[in-house]
């Protein structure tokens, strides 16, 4: 109000000279917003490494040269008085005055209080070295206390400048956010540039290789195609010549047949009788009156040829005797191609049942093995176990089957047995109005290190998700800051305390009766499992994550940018933004997202109403559903895993990391060795000097209560 009184008579009164305002002792502005903290909490709240050293920048800024005792509105009241040189001075490059009196005439001098804010931002910036890391980082930080000082001084603007401040550093915190999640991206695209080059180069030097061995093969084809030709003109050249034998033959032949021919003639007339018996004398004695010598030669020639054509009929009877005709030879030979073809089909048919029958004896006996090892551990535990109690006759003590039901679904026999507690106690007691604090021993986990007598605060559902909320984001934005996860009961402890300061233990307690009252409550539920130490805490930056994205690919997927999709556009929205699930569970988150919708939005599924919150903080059905089936299928995945160890009492590092690689082959090496570190509970520069074997049901459990996933998709090998 102070400052607002002084803008007024400042409005109203603008010849006056600038405002007084009272001294301010340097001891009263050392610590800033610090120095109230401290005092209201009496010495409980401590002041962490960070504070301290802010406070101390900010108290040096306020002590250095301090010689003002006054805060000046400088230049809010000459900003319409002078007018200099370009823009405020006139053509002889004095300062003109508008309707102002001679006394601001002159030149009007800097607030001591800004010249000393400059000053130590100049001492602070030169004391940066620009090739040091993160400079950006400290350079924003020496802004940041200058603007810290500034929020302090002027109490009338602080609220806003305080709001102005927050919205900054949540904008810096998400587009850090995105530049780490970039970086990888960057890497991974220069790896893959890279090895795209060898790939090119190797496929380069594989084709001049193939190359140079191809014009090697064309030279010796083309010396094979000079000595064919060689070789057929020689061959064309023999034919000829045996053309000229053929023909000389020939006519040979063809004397020689004409000779035999007439001989037989001869031969057929000499054995004729009766009437031609003459005629046969008359031609006898004409033969006889021819000379003999010509009839010798006649014979002699007709008995060589006969003698030749036997040795040629010999030789044809000998060498195509056992010959086969052309026609059943081609029959033969298609019926032999199909026989052929049909061997070929059954011998590949064969392979591939034998490759099935090895696949199912090595499924057998796998199956066999587990069934052996379940039914040790089945025999082990009927043993050291008392039988299973029959929770649905609790029914009646809660308020009926369906109350038992909700309270129930997807719990443990101890915690169903704490529920069923808790229900007894809260129908035959009233709630606690005063807590007994259970001391400040080892032993007590931090949050809840208080004394005495502790006022139950009856919160609603509501105030706990709200409560969760701040929490939550107050942690991230502090381990970004710190670079490394804190524990989050020690973090609960100090938010408390900053928050609620002496009322810090009330609300502790009066939480953990919340968190027991709502355990039905996945957000809840959750939250206490990780406070707790039963689950770690990357579970929920996993369903967060696993949230974020799917909102991104919605958002994406509606370029209309109305907030609804059609069923189509919201499946292949699902599709994408999950792409391990299988159709049922796409369907299944489907059906509920349905189920959500008004009745005016029919065939249209309004995707921001789904991720939105009701009025006490719980989320809506398809969120639990979502949830439920990525804790389904992490199970799903450490079933798998511990199916493949094949019942392996102890594991090593090395026995694990083979594992994950049989069932998973898709895993990235750096996911790999956070999986090994959650279950061998080592950082990683540890995990290579693990040696010793850890149990394989302790590994197991560590991993159900992480945040491991699946990275590629199912194989029928796996």
């Amino acid at each position: 109000m102070a400052g607002l009184h002084h803008g007024i008579r400042h409005t109203e009164m603008s010849t006056q000279k600038e405002t007084r305002l009272p001294p301010i002792s340097v001891p009263g502005r050392q610590s800033c917003k610090y120095q109230r903290d401290s005092g209201s909490s009496q010495g409980k709240t401590r002041l962490t490494a960070e504070e301290r050293g802010a406070a101390k920048r900010t108290a040096s800024i306020t002590r250095v040269n301090w010689t003002s005792s006054y805060l000046s509105t400088w230049p809010a009241h000459i900003a319409s008085q002078l007018v200099q040189s370009g823009r405020t001075h006139g053509a002889g490059g004095k300062i003109r005055n508008h309707g102002c009196g001679d006394e601001f005439g002159g030149q009007v001098a800097k607030p001591k209080f800004l010249q000393q804010l400059e000053g130590y931002l100049r001492r602070e910036l030169q004391a940066i070295d620009p090739q040091a890391p993160q400079v950006q980082e400290r350079k924003l930080q020496a802004y940041r206390e200058v603007f810290d000082c500034f929020i302090e001084d002027f109490k009338t603007y602080k609220p806003l400048l305080s709001a102005i401040k927050n919205e900054y550093e949540v904008t810096l915190a998400y587009l850090r956010d995105q530049v780490r999640e970039l970086q990888p991206l960057r890497a991974r695209l220069v790896m893959v540039s890279e090895e795209c080059e060898r790939r090119i180069m190797g496929l380069r030097e594989e084709e001049r290789s193939e190359i140079r061995a191809l014009k090697q093969e064309r030279l010796r084809l083309q010396k094979v195609m000079e000595n064919m030709k060689e070789k057929h003109c020689a061959m064309r050249a023999e034919v000829s010549s045996l053309q000229d034998e053929l023909a000389a033959q020939y006519l040979m032949y063809r004397e020689e047949r004409d000779a035999r021919k007439l001989l037989i003639t001869n031969l057929s007339s000499t054995s004729c009788g009766g009437e031609e018996q003459e005629a046969d004398e008359e031609q006898q004695s004409e033969l006889e009156s021819k000379d003999p010598v010509q009839v010798e030669l006649c014979l002699r020639v007709c008995r060589e040829d006969l003698t030749r054509a036997q040795v040629e009929l010999n030789r044809l009877h000998a060498e195509y005797g056992d010959v086969v005709p052309r026609r059943d030879w081609e029959s033969l030979e298609h019926t032999h191609h199909e026989s052929l073809i049909k061997i070929e089909t059954l011998q590949a048919d064969y392979e591939q049942m034998r490759h099935e029958y090895d696949t199912l004896l090595e499924l057998h006996r796998q199956m066999t093995s587990d069934r052996d090892g379940l039914q040790n551990e089945l025999d082990r535990f009927r043993k050291s176990s008392t039988p299973r109690p029959l929770w649905n006759k609790c029914a009646e003590a809660v308020g009926g089957a369906e109350r038992w039901a909700e309270l129930s679904h997807n719990q443990s026999s101890q915690r169903r047995l704490e529920i069923l507690l808790e229900q007894l106690v809260g129908n035959t007691s009233e709630p606690k109005e005063f807590f007994t604090g259970l001391g400040g021993g080892a032993e007590v986990p931090v949050y809840l290190r208080y004394e005495g007598n502790l006022k139950n605060l009856h919160l609603q559902k509501a105030d706990v998700h709200r409560v969760i909320r701040e929490a939550w984001k107050e942690k991230v934005t502090e381990d970004e800051k710190s670079d490394k996860s804190s524990d989050l009961g020690e973090f609960l402890h100090r938010h408390l305390e900053r928050q609620h300061r002496e009322q810090a233990g009330d609300w502790a307690y009066s939480l953990m009766e919340s968190f027991h009252q709502h355990s039905n409550d996945d957000v809840i539920n959750l939250f206490y499992l990780i406070l707790t130490g039963k689950v770690d805490e990357s579970v929920y930056h996993g369903q967060t994550h696993l949230l974020s994205n799917l909102l991104k690919v919605l958002i994406k997927t509606d370029t209309s940018g109305s907030g609804s999709l059609t069923l189509q556009e919201f499946r292949e929205a699902l599709r994408m933004a999950f792409p391990l699930k299988t159709d049922l569970d796409v369907e299944e988150m489907l059906s509920v997202a349905q189920q959500e919708q008004d009745s005016s939005s029919i065939g249209t599924i309004n995707y921001q109403k789904l991720l939105m919150e009701d009025s006490d903080g719980k989320h809506r059905d398809f969120l639990t559903l979502v949830r439920r089936q990525s804790e389904r299928e992490k199970q799903q995945y450490v079933s798998q895993l511990k199916s493949q160890l094949g019942g392996r009492e102890e594991l090593t590092v090395a026995d694990l990391r083979s594992a994950f690689r049989s069932i998973d082959p898709s895993l990235d090496s750096t996911t790999l060795d956070w999986n090994l570190t959650m279950a061998f509970q080592c950082t990683p520069e540890q995990l290579e000097k693990q040696t010793a074997p850890v149990e394989t049901e302790q590994l197991l459990q560590r991993l159900l209560v992480a945040n491991v996933t699946r990275a590629g998709v199912q194989t029928p090998q796996d």
